[in-house]
């Protein structure tokens, strides 16, 4: 399934829109991440612990959005938005992640066969 940013798909035309679908993951910054995360921000650097959550939350979503284009039969997602922010207080940080995507249905493209490609390549070259 394509999934795209833009609001259209290149070379494809759109035959239906459907209701944009939002899916939202919260997930929780375990205590041994916080304390990689803290030396990280103490002393510089890179938080691998913390970019894995936000890869393994943005994997969840677009998986869950497909799931449910998929669903209503949409042949692809377009106009994604994606959205990430910190929840934090009572002595816990969580992530959250919310997408946006306009689910579509798009027009059968005509399927011309390689053989008749050539053959009306060359007549246009003539």
């Amino acid at each position: 399934m394509i999934v795209t940013t833009t609001n259209s798909i290149e070379g494809r035309e759109i035959s239906r829109y459907n209701d944009p679908i939002v899916v939202n993951v919260v997930i929780g910054a375990n205590i041994f991440s916080d304390i990689g995360a803290s030396y990280v921000d103490f002393f510089g650097g890179r938080s691998t612990s913390h970019e894995k959550k936000m890869q393994e939350m943005y994997k969840r979503v677009t998986e869950t959005l497909k799931q449910r284009a998929q669903a209503i039969r949409a042949d692809a997602i377009i106009g994604l938005s994606v959205d990430i922010e910190e929840i934090s207080g009572n002595e816990s940080q969580m992530f959250m992640i919310t997408a946006v995507g306009t689910p579509v249905h798009l027009k059968e493209v005509a399927r011309v066969p390689v053989e008749r490609q050539y053959d009306l390549l060359e007549r246009k070259l003539i």
